[in-house]
């Protein structure tokens, strides 16, 4: 399945309000100049400004103050307009044309650069697309209850971690950023972070992929075995930020392990940060991976464990 061209879909949507923003100021001008015939010669007289200022250049001699003069008209024009409008019941800017964003006039850009607006509308476009989308609102930093861990040494380890993912999150960068290692039992906390870093990386306007490690090696033996297209896994190596949610959850083999190394492998070539969430012990992991994933775990990423009571099942209690 070839990926969303979220640019373009995106780039029509500003088209269409710009082009309907501009629609409507027109309808607007058209019934002020059936109300008010005199709005209508004075925006014809406007009309000519450009004409006029082109003419007064090619005559030569002091079109300068030529110039100045035809300014001078167009804001006593410009001020009479004003002023039959409010004689008329309307607003003094009622036929302005009205963009959702007047910083770059629903065209998305301010001069070369994509305006703020339009790399928020990308990112909700990819969010709501990916499988963030349907947790951003349930898993946030603003919503992660620190109640859960006992005070005491498990807080302050708790509250370590949130503030660096949080950090992390925020300032991220997708070449110079670190990777992380997300370890601990089950039902700590370790999935709704890494869904809080995701949603909050996207919103900067930068390509992120969550996936469970299933879901990973699922798509690899796709194109392994049934011979689906190289392209359905390219993201796994070239998005700004790689998030592999339980891994050892998967059915550890020569093939699967492969598929893991080369991602990891690969990302780290290209400097590009992921994040991987596991429920096993260091010990675990490398009693269960080869040491060419687990040096690059423990000596590439920055380790976070998490320690506590499960979370869940707190919740169930407390109800």
């Amino acid at each position: 399945m070839s990926e969303r061209n979220y640019y373009k879909e995106v780039h029509d949507l500003y088209r269409n309000k710009r082009e309907r923003a501009e629609r409507e100021a027109e309808e607007r001008r058209r019934a002020v100049h059936e109300a008010i015939p005199q709005v209508f010669d004075i925006d014809t007289r406007l009309a000519r400004t450009g004409s006029e200022i082109l003419s007064a250049i090619m005559q030569g001699g002091d079109y300068e103050s030529k110039i100045e003069g035809i300014r001078k008209t167009n804001t006593l024009l410009r001020e009479k307009r004003s002023e039959l409008l409010l004689k008329g019941g309307y607003p003094a800017d009622y036929t302005d044309i009205v963009y959702e964003c007047e910083k770059c006039a629903d065209s998305g850009y301010v001069g070369l650069d994509m305006c703020n607006c339009m790399k928020a509308a990308i990112a909700e476009a990819r969010l709501s697309d990916s499988e963030l989308g349907r947790l951003c609102d349930l898993q946030s930093f603003e919503n992660f209850d620190l109640s859960y861990y006992a005070q005491g040494s498990e807080r302050l380890s708790i509250e370590h971690i949130v503030r660096s993912l949080r950090s992390f999150a925020e300032g991220f960068d997708s070449t110079t950023s670190d990777s992380w290692l997300l370890f601990g039992d089950t039902g700590l906390g370790k999935t709704h972070l890494s869904t809080a870093v995701g949603v909050t990386v996207i919103r900067r306007g930068y390509d992120v992929l969550y996936k469970t490690v299933q879901a990973v090696i699922d798509d690899f033996e796709e194109v392994q075995f049934k011979g689906a297209s190289q392209q359905s896994i390219k993201r796994y190596y070239d998005c700004d930020l790689l998030i592999i949610d339980d891994l050892g959850a998967e059915l550890t083999n020569q093939f699967t392990t492969s598929c893991i190394y080369n991602i990891m492998n690969v990302r780290m070539n290209k400097r590009k940060p992921t994040i991987i969430s596991t429920n096993l012990t260091q010990k675990e992991l490398r009693d269960r991976y080869a040491d060419r994933i687990t040096s690059r775990l423990f000596g590439e990423f920055k380790p976070l464990q998490f320690k506590g009571t499960d979370v869940r099942r707190q919740r169930l209690a407390r109800k």
